[in-house]
């Protein structure tokens, strides 16, 4: 049984947005073993049928020392488990992931699901990223992009090469799971709520969305303005617990907490928002249109992709509150027909665009192409 090697920074991703990928190896007879950080998913992890590894990862550490121990724990990991091909997410697993299970004789195959804080800025850290990417990268198989800015990038900035660089649509969706057919529409109580599930930090657009919040409350007070998502999440432009505390008591934010399943979240609101500065392919958005519910976005790569101005929802600059807040009255403003239908075109363009069923195949293909050709599997 040939065995995979899957990592990511954090367990509920994989069973979050893996969850199909994962089953559908099992069910192919590979032997998946995760390598993930404890945060308390990983039985859900290995409900799927994986067998999990906890490996201790800081997302948004830039010390060199605990970068050099996780490095270490990859490679002795990899040259004990001996896996046929690895698979990597985000930046730590598709750099020292990827380079251990080169020096550990492994096929890498990479997903490029967002470039995150390293990238969105400039100066140092970026080039750092930039130097770990080319060397993580540069022997792997396959790296998968999740839109065509990021691949154009790392093509142009020889972070790798044009015979290794493929585009996925995202993590994909599963039409089925999210139907709204399933779930109950909004209360009906005359509030107009707007929702944004997210990570709570700064490069999510969260402090956009607060001020455009308290700009909307003024001329549209039946608004509720909710959010869904992490707090004290470990990065540099997280939002703090006494930052959000502010906002609730000023009367502006909804915080519902953090879930599990985010779909009776959305079949209750009116509108999702996502003033994100960029990302991979955002599954939020995703997950929202297959649901039939209009957006708002930023015009950034991985929310354009999703988000059709006019037709599914609408874009706005990003780092803009004051846009993001004209875009979000034009919403209220539309009669329920034109968000009705805005939300029949979202569910059809991401049915037919993004389907989970093209990530798992593309996936396949890329396996088939790295794993060394015997009698049994040609």
């Amino acid at each position: 049984m040939p065995r995979v090697l899957i990592s990511i920074n954090a367990a509920w991703n994989v069973a979050n947005f893996r969850a199909g990928l994962v089953k559908a190896l099992v069910e192919d007879g590979f032997e998946v073993v995760a390598a993930v950080p404890d945060d308390g998913a990983l039985e859900r992890v290995r409900a799927l049928g994986a067998r999990v590894i906890v490996l201790p990862m800081t997302s948004a550490s830039a010390s060199v020392f605990k970068d050099l121990v996780l490095f270490w724990r990859y490679l002795r990991l990899l040259r004990r488990e001996r896996p046929a091909v690895y698979l990597g997410w985000t930046i730590k697993p598709n750099t020292y992931g990827s380079l251990a299970a080169r020096l550990a004789g492994a096929a890498r195959i990479n997903n490029i699901s967002g470039l995150g804080t390293a990238f969105i800025g400039a100066g140092w850290l970026r080039r750092v990223a930039q130097l770990l990417y080319r060397v993580g990268l540069s022997r792997s198989a396959t790296v998968f992009f999740q839109n065509a800015d990021d691949r154009d990038l790392f093509l142009r900035k020889g972070l790798v090469r044009g015979d290794q660089a493929e585009l996925l649509p995202g993590s994909g969706i599963d039409p089925a799971r999210f139907d709204p057919a399933n779930w109950p529409g909004p209360p009906g109580d005359g509030a107009f709520r707007f929702l944004l599930i997210a990570r709570l930090i700064g490069d999510k657009g969260v402090r956009e969305y607060v001020a455009a919040a308290r700009s909307i409350r003024t001329s549209h007070p039946q608004a509720r303005f909710q959010l869904l998502g992490f707090l004290d999440v470990d990065n540099r432009t997280a939002v703090s617990r006494a930052e959000l505390d502010g906002w609730i008591a000023e009367g502006l934010i909804e915080y519902l907490g953090e879930t599990e399943d985010v779909r009776p979240f959305i079949a209750a609101a009116d509108c999702v928002v996502l003033p994100s500065y960029r990302e991979g392919l955002s599954r939020v958005l995703l997950e929202a249109a297959a649901m039939q519910l209009p957006a708002i976005a930023t015009d950034v790569p991985g929310c354009r992709d999703v988000v059709v101005e006019g037709q599914t929802g609408l874009l706005c600059r990003p780092r803009d509150a004051q846009d993001l807040a004209r875009r979000m009255a034009e919403m209220i403003a539309f009669e329920p027909a034109v968000r009705e239908r805005m939300g029949v075109a979202a569910r059809s363009h991401v049915c037919r665009n993004f389907s989970e069923a093209t990530v798992i195949a593309a996936y396949r293909a890329a396996l088939a192409r790295s794993l060394p050709k015997t009698p049994d599997r040609r």
